[in-house]
């Protein structure tokens, strides 16, 4: 499982201790975003900013964790030392980043005051504290700087259609070295994405993860392309959510596209959880010749015994 660290998650309990309603708040936040609402128009203040951090955080910091793992693996010598977070909430991906590569300078966009007020107050005495503020909007934002990484976590999905690949032109421009993009792991977020990478590929992008090629998506729909994490569940967390788990699972799909010289792609992804029993472990991958089915029989013990520590989301190496 990926948690949240100990220290931020206490700060978001700690801001959360004599707030009434965050129950009610958290509730109708989700079924906004269930229905696929933007987050301007649902977090109006501090309250709600807060009831956002105690039932989505943990989620998406999981999956930013994920994410920002995979490009480390295809990337063990990018080193970056600028983050630009656009559309940061209460600074998730910043964390993660932070985490992931010392001493990086992070850079917090958002269009919400109240996130990024909340997203300072949580880096109080951390290596975040230095971070820069911005308030601007996702869909149209134009900076002096660029960022040798540029997160977007959660946050194109709020766009519509007509704006979205403009912004995501946009982050890459922004982008001196690496871009990843985090969404929800739907088919409609997933061929968004496809959209993101067809353009981005023509812009001189290079696919790092999840694809290990940059030819069209094999896949047909109904199926689509994402993934899944598992985080555990604190008391709050249980309360803000309703739930009765002591973990809950994150679907998303992302997108890592590197300049030309950064980093390599896998040579496959196992796209689903592998099928196992005592004979055999079956493996639907994708790989550089498009999808395939891999059988790898247990009479093949070392093949066999690499094939059961596969999992949903790894890659392969061949």
């Amino acid at each position: 499982m990926t948690d949240l660290p100990a220290d931020l998650s206490a700060a978001v309990r700690r801001f959360a201790e004599g707030r009434k309603g965050l129950g009610d708040s958290s509730a109708r936040i989700s079924e906004h975003y269930r229905q696929r609402g933007a987050s301007r128009q649902v977090i109006g203040g501090a309250d709600d900013a807060v009831a956002y951090a105690l039932s989505r955080m943990p989620a998406t910091y999981a999956a930013v964790s994920a994410v920002l793992d995979e490009l480390q693996a295809r990337a063990p010598d990018f080193a970056p030392r600028t983050l630009l977070d656009a559309g940061s909430g209460p600074g998730t991906a910043g964390w993660v980043a932070a985490a992931a590569f010392e001493g990086i300078a992070a850079t917090l966009m958002d269009h919400n005051r109240a996130f990024l007020t909340l997203a300072a107050r949580l880096a109080e005495g951390t290596a975040l504290a230095a971070a820069e503020l911005l308030e601007a909007d996702l869909g149209r934002f134009q900076l002096a700087t660029r960022y040798d990484l540029v997160t977007c976590a959660y946050a194109l999905t709020e766009l519509p259609d007509a704006q979205m690949l403009a912004a995501a032109e946009q982050l890459w421009r922004h982008s001196d070295g690496v871009l990843a993009i985090i969404e929800p792991g739907r088919p409609r977020d997933y061929q968004r994405l496809l959209t993101v990478r067809r353009q981005l590929i023509e812009l001189g992008g290079r696919v790092l993860a999840p694809c290990p090629h940059e030819r069209a998506c094999p896949l047909v729909e109904p199926d689509w392309c994402h993934f899944s994490v598992r985080l555990s569940r604190s008391r709050e967390h249980m309360r803000m959510k309703g739930g009765t788990l002591g973990y809950e699972d994150e679907k998303y799909s992302y997108l890592i596209i590197a300049r030309p010289g950064i980093g390599a792609p896998a040579a496959g992804r196992v796209l689903r959880r592998p099928e196992e029993n005592k004979f055999s472990v079956t493996l639907a991958v994708c790989g550089a010749d498009g999808l395939e089915s891999r059988v790898v029989p247990s009479r093949d013990k070392s093949a066999f015994k690499a094939a059961k520590k596969l999992d949903w989301g790894d890659a392969t190496t061949e």
